[in-house]
This record gives C-alpha cells, sequence and structure tokens, in this order.
C-alpha cells in the first residue's frame, strides 16, 4: 500500500513555530533581567527551529518504504531527524552567539540541543501518530470496500442461481404432454417461456413488487401442477397493500420449491401451501409431510433468500418449524422507507 503524504497546513506549522518561540521567551520575561534583544533572537531562534523540523519531519514520514509496513515507530527515522536536528540546532546557536556574542556559548548551546531535542521528539511523534492514524483508516476504507464487493459478487450470483433440475423436469412433463396429446401443451409451454423471460427480466434487478413477483409464482405454479396435478394445492391470501411492497426476485418462487423438494406431493397425499400476511410480514407456510431419506440440496433455497434479505436490507428472515407445519417469515419491504 501507497504511503500517502502527510498534509499538515502551512498556516499551522508557521503559527506553531511562533508560538513555540514567543512560548521559549517566558523565562526571560519573568527573569529581573530582562533583555528584549536576548528575548527576540532566543524567539526567532526557536520558531526557526520549529519550521524546519516540521517540514524535515514531514518530508522523512512521507516517504515511501519498500518493505511491508508495519504498525510501529520506525527508529531508523527517528535517530535521522534527532541527528538533522541536532546539527541544525548547533548551526542556530553558533547564530545566535554571532549575535549576542556576550553570551557564554557553551550553556546556551546545551539548552538549545536540549530545547531542539524535546520539540523535535514531539513533532516527529505527532506526525507519526497522525500518519499512522490515516494508513489505519485508508486501511479500513479498502478492507470496507472489498468487503462490500465481495457481498455485491455473491448476491450476483445468488440471483443467478436458478435450479437446472427445474428445466429437466418441466422438459420431461412437456414431453409426456406432447406424446399424450394434452391440449394444455401449448399453455405450458407459454407459461414456461414466461416464466424464463421473467427469469431474464428480473435477474437485472435486486427488488420488485409482490405483484410481479406473484405473476412469477404463479407461471412456475402453473408448470408445476401440469406435473403433480391435484397432488399440489396453493392458496394466496394477500392483500393489494402488501402486492405493492417489494421482494427479492425469485423469493416465493424458491420457497414453494422448497416446500416441493423436501415434501411428498402425490394424489393421495396433496401438498398444501399458504401465502398470507401477518403484521409486518409476508408468511410461506406449508403442511409438513418431509420425504424419507435424505434430499441432495443445490444451495438454492433458504440460506439463498436469508443472505439476500440479509444485504439488502440488514434484516433475517424468521424460520419455524413445529413438526406439523413449515413456516417462513419474509419482513415487508416498502418503496419509500426502506429501498
Amino acid at each position: 500500500m501507497k504511503r500517502s503524504p502527510l498534509h499538515i497546513s502551512h498556516t499551522t506549522i508557521w503559527v506553531s513555530a511562533v508560538t513555540l518561540g514567543l512560548l521559549s521567551s517566558v523565562p526571560q520575561l519573568a527573569s529581573h533581567k530582562f533583555n528584549v534583544a536576548e528575548a527576540a533572537v532566543n524567539a526567532g531562534i526557536t520558531a526557526a527551529f520549529a519550521v524546519l523540523m516540521w517540514y524535515f519531519n514531514i518530508y522523512m514520514l512521507s516517504r515511501k518504504k519498500d518493505s511491508k509496513r508495519v504498525q510501529s515507530i520506525s527508529y531508523t527515522k527517528l535517530l535521522s531527524s534527532l541527528l538533522f536536528g541536532l546539527v541544525i540546532m548547533f548551526g542556530l546557536a553558533w547564530v545566535q552567539q554571532l549575535i549576542l556574542s556576550h553570551i557564554n556559548f557553551g550553556p546556551t548551546m546545551l539548552m538549545v540541543e536540549v530545547r531542539g531535542i524535546l520539540i523535535n521528539l514531539v513533532f516527529y511523534m505527532f506526525l507519526n501518530l497522525l500518519q499512522q492514524n490515516y494508513e489505519n483508516q485508508h486501511v479500513s476504507m479498502e478492507l470496507d470496500k472489498i468487503k462490500s464487493d465481495n457481498l455485491a459478487a455473491q448476491y450476483e450470483l445468488l440471483k443467478q442461481q436458478i435450479n437446472p433440475h427445474f428445466l429437466f423436469n418441466s422438459l420431461n412433463t412437456l414431453k409426456a404432454m406432447v406424446e399424450t396429446g394434452d391440449k394444455e401443451a401449448v399453455d405450458f409451454i407459454l407459461k414456461l417461456s414466461n416464466f424464463y423471460r421473467f427469469t431474464l427480466e428480473s435477474r437485472k434487478l435486486d427488488l420488485i413488487h409482490v405483484h410481479e413477483e406473484m405473476e412469477i409464482m404463479n407461471a412456475y405454479l402453473f408448470l408445476q401442477k401440469a406435473r403433480f396435478e391435484e397432488g399440489l394445492k396453493f392458496t394466496s391470501a394477500l392483500t393489494e397493500g402488501t402486492l405493492k411492497t417489494l421482494i427479492p426476485p425469485f423469493t416465493l418462487q424458491l420457497l414453494i420449491e422448497n416446500c416441493i423438494k423436501h415434501n411428498v406431493v402425490s394424489l393421495s397425499r396433496p401438498l398444501h401451501i399458504t401465502i398470507y400476511e401477518d403484521g409486518e410480514y409476508i408468511i410461506v407456510e406449508n403442511l409438513l409431510q418431509v420425504k424419507k431419506g435424505d434430499v441432495s440440496s443445490t444451495g438454492v433455497g433458504l440460506k439463498n433468500i436469508g443472505l439476500r434479505y440479509s444485504h439488502l436490507l440488514d434484516k433475517n428472515i424468521e424460520i419455524t418449524n413445529d413438526e406439523k407445519t413449515f413456516k417462513v417469515k419474509l419482513p415487508l419491504i416498502y418503496e419509500h422507507h426502506n429501498h
């Protein structure tokens, strides 16, 4: 990852430098032997040092690193900054000695060097902390983007999952209808065509209206009833208000498919499926008559629907199984409130 350059405004740099210069003269102001010239030179030296170290540390910390970035202080850069600061402060102390020749150079140099080290450490640690914080935020945003892109990719895959066995079974049913001269074969072909047209159109959408989803489901039910005849019973009790709400495409169709897949469907034991509403939920319910033995799963079903609701609405579907009935509760999605 690139190390982005630090951005400190010039105003901040110069104001802080002047402030430090003035603060360095406070002890002299409190002295009985106050000398304006000495205070001014001292303030100027400190301010000049602060400005130079601001820019030097910004340059040091903004340079690119060849190795991987680690969450720690670069002691090499810190040492370089301190050595550079010592040299600069020594030079400034020498200038101060030239201007104020009456001052003893030894103690003055020691004092300004110690002051320079402290100022330099504060600047370096502040800038290092700022850089680390910026990079952490940058990494966090990149991770969030990767997570978002991953969820979007998963969602696109979920939308594209259509059980291939459905097409296989539908074609077998159509073959049997044609061979027996069933008059509804033409209607079956039209419904099958409409179903896959709905599939292609709705695949591009994240949400559709419930009444549009009911059209998809009714086409699917027609195809299934051609196969199971009176072995499949379906009842819908949704109101107009609920039909105007939104739903992820193929949610109801997948739930009906799930019911048929895991339950016995026959003329002697018809499978009853009901769709109704209760408060803020659409409920798909069926009487349990589970098939004996293991039923293979292609991954299209409850997990698919749960992931789609979690991705789009940040809400979970509710599943209830009391050994007699199986219920799936889908949160209502309002066009102007949720979408």
